[in-house]
C-alpha cells in the first residue's frame, strides 16, 4: 500500500489536470470549468488517488 495526499483529489480533472473548488458543483458530481469533462465525483478521485500512488512509486521502487 502506498499513502497518497487526498486533499483535492475529487476536485482534480483527470482529463486536463486543473483543480478548483467549482470543478465540484454538488456532493456527486464534478464537473471540470477549464475542459467541461464531466464525471462521478467518486471516480474523479479514484483515478487522481491511483495516478498519484503510481508517481510515488515510480519514484521510490520497491
Amino acid at each position: 500500500m502506498i499513502a497518497v495526499d487526498p486533499r483535492n483529489t475529487s476536485r482534480t480533472c483527470p482529463e486536463c489536470g486543473h483543480t478548483a473548488k467549482e470543478n465540484r458543483p454538488t456532493e456527486e458530481k464534478c464537473h471540470c470549468l477549464a475542459c467541461g469533462h464531466t464525471a462521478h465525483a467518486d471516480t474523479v478521485g479514484a483515478i487522481s488517488v491511483l495516478r498519484a500512488g503510481l508517481v510515488r512509486r515510480n519514484v521510490n521502487p520497491a
